[in-house]
């Protein structure tokens, strides 16, 4: 098959455009003619037409069916979006075995891979090419340049190198082929029942506040209003865990009418990015939708403005409300303003880990919009700690009770944590496994098991790290804690912890350092992993967070 490649061809759009794409800003068009200077014979391509496109060399062109033709605004850039089809000397000869008979030199196959562009300059087509499907052993030529394709699924055995996902196959978990295995002793029994994240059967020692909850968000769905509740507590009181219980005992008494309906949905200021992303994570759980931050806010303030027939209402918990600070506050204003709209019906749950934080970050039209219903959860006694283990055993004797009181006075003395607790109890039971001669014993857990436990879980890398840092790194670690403290979140820029250091070295007596020296104890502390930093090049501005829990920090400093 010859054809000449040294003339000049001419291409250009024939009629008006068919549509424009807004998005990619081009226009659509049904047919490209192909001219050559000086001679007023012309070539009409359009779409669902097979085209010859300039190949390796002049007898191997490739082959290829238009799907689409479009071009930019200005007119410069004409594309073509194809099918390709592949030439029998294209096909590995292996391959060529599985179409049990011999093939025609003309004959081409559909191509389906993602090596090759599936959009093509105009300007490398050479002209139209007549193709026709088989219909028998071997194709017959009736035109000057036949071309014949092969059916679809003979193609796939042909062209198929390798195995391919198919494009909508749903994926799945492999079944299990065993049933899970049971726990082979009183101690794995006790270890699967401790884990965090298992669910109890009930939550010990938060009844007033789950009925202070619950009577809450219960009254304002039955009335079809909406409300604004602050939960605060130190971490590990159980102020998730209670809401969650809430929201499970209202959604059984909606489902059996005692209630009327109702829609709960979560974010957590932990997993966004940025304190906006609010918005597309409360719309995208409504709705199913997905938008930018902007739409999302504008889309949901007109949800939560207008009326609608049989609007539910709607129970919104957000969780670490602290990170969706802002500078103007226009996050928190939103999510504390919109349940107090007349057609809303939103209900809205904020937990956070100071319970003054209101007072501290919250700027006035803020802190007024969120209201004066708050509850505060208090840290464990190690009685609650002691009731809450019993609790998760249910009647799995595996500890001594000696041992289950030094574990609880200990957690309850410095923290409160319900989660170190439990997991100091399930490395107790890990311990006493190692210890016995035999692993099938079933010894109870001492106080020596217990003992070890607490010395591994309190004497940490990060604790020893503490321990050896110098003078003013441990001053500095004093004051990030103190300004998070003050600020009431979680971070805070270097300039503000490095003011908390220079008071701190006045009241310890210090020489105060300066500030490229600070600058390089927060660099040794960050190396570390004790803090976390942004990029140097921001400097006093970059931003610093704990790598390590404020109680670890404490502790260690404690002992020191």
């Amino acid at each position: 098959m010859k054809y000449f490649t040294r003339v000049r061809r001419v291409y250009r759009w024939r009629g008006e455009p068919v549509s424009f794409n807004r998005k990619l800003k081009t226009y659509d068009y049904s047919s490209l003619v192909i001219g050559v200077d000086g001679l007023p014979r012309t070539t009409l391509i359009i779409t669902g037409q097979h085209i010859l496109i300039e190949g390796e060399d002049e007898d191997s062109p490739y082959v290829a069916k238009v799907l689409r033709l479009f071009g930019d605004e200005s007119g410069k850039q004409k594309k073509a979006a194809v099918q390709w089809f592949v030439r029998v000397s294209e096909v590995p000869p292996n391959k060529l075995k599985l179409l049990g008979r011999e093939p025609h030199p003309q004959e081409i196959f559909y191509y389906q891979g993602r090596s090759c562009d599936d959009e093509v300059d105009v300007e490398s087509i050479l002209r139209p090419v007549q193709v026709r499907r088989a219909r028998s052993g071997i194709p017959s030529t009736v035109s000057a340049h036949p071309v014949v394709i092969l059916d679809w699924f003979l193609f796939k055995q042909v062209t198929s190198s390798t195995p391919r996902t198919p494009r909508h196959a749903t994926p799945s978990i492999p079944s299990r082929s065993l049933p899970a295995r049971q726990p082979g002793n009183v101690l794995e029994e006790a270890r699967i029942r401790l884990h965090v994240s298992s669910v109890p059967e009930s939550l010990p020692c938060r009844e007033q506040e789950f009925q202070d909850i619950y009577s809450f968000v219960e009254s304002k769905i039955i009335d079809g209003t909406g409300g604004c509740m602050y939960i605060s507590g130190v971490p590990g009181t159980g102020k998730t865990a209670t809401v969650h219980e809430v929201m499970r005992c209202l959604q059984h008494a909606a489902d059996v009418d005692e209630i009327p309906p109702f829609t709960f949905i979560e974010i957590n200021g932990m997993k966004m990015t940025d304190p906006h992303q609010a918005y597309v994570q409360i719309l995208q759980k409504l709705t199913g939708h997905k938008a930018t931050a902007d739409h999302a806010a504008s889309l949901l303030e007109k949800r939560f403005s207008n009326p609608a027939p049989r609007k539910e209402s709607t129970v919104l918990l957000v969780d670490e409300l602290d990170l969706l600070w802002t500078r103007k506050q226009n996050v928190m204003y939103n999510l504390f303003d919109w349940p107090t709209r007349r057609h809303a019906r939103l209900v809205v749950l904020t937990i956070a880990n100071t319970m003054d934080l209101p007072e501290r970050i919250m700027i006035n039209r803020v802190a007024s919009r969120l209201g004066l219903t708050r509850m505060s959860f208090q840290p464990y006694s190690f009685k609650q700690l002691q009731q809450i283990i019993m609790s998760r055993l249910n009647k799995v004797k595996a500890f001594e009770e000696d041992a289950l009181q030094l574990v609880s006075r200990k957690v309850a003395a410095l923290s409160g944590d319900a989660r170190r607790c439990l997991d100091i109890c399930r490395r107790a039971t890990e311990i006493c496994e190692h210890s016995a001669a035999e692993r099938s014993a079933t010894g109870l857990v001492g106080m020596s098991h217990v003992m070890e436990a607490l010395n591994e879980m309190f004497s940490s890398s990060y604790i020893t790290a503490v321990k050896c840092a110098s003078v003013h790194e441990q001053l500095f670690l004093r004051a990030v804690i103190a300004e998070f403290r003050r600020l009431g979140l979680e971070e805070a820029t270097f300039q503000q912890v490095f003011v908390q250091h220079q008071a701190l070295c006045r009241v310890e007596g210090l020489q105060p350092i300066g500030v490229s020296e600070g600058l390089a104890v927060c660099q040794r502390l960050g190396a570390c992993r004790l803090l976390l930093l942004e990029p140097s090049r921001l400097g006093v501005l970059q931003r610093v967070r704990l790598n390590v829990s404020q109680d670890d920090v404490l502790y260690a400093l404690k002992a020191d």
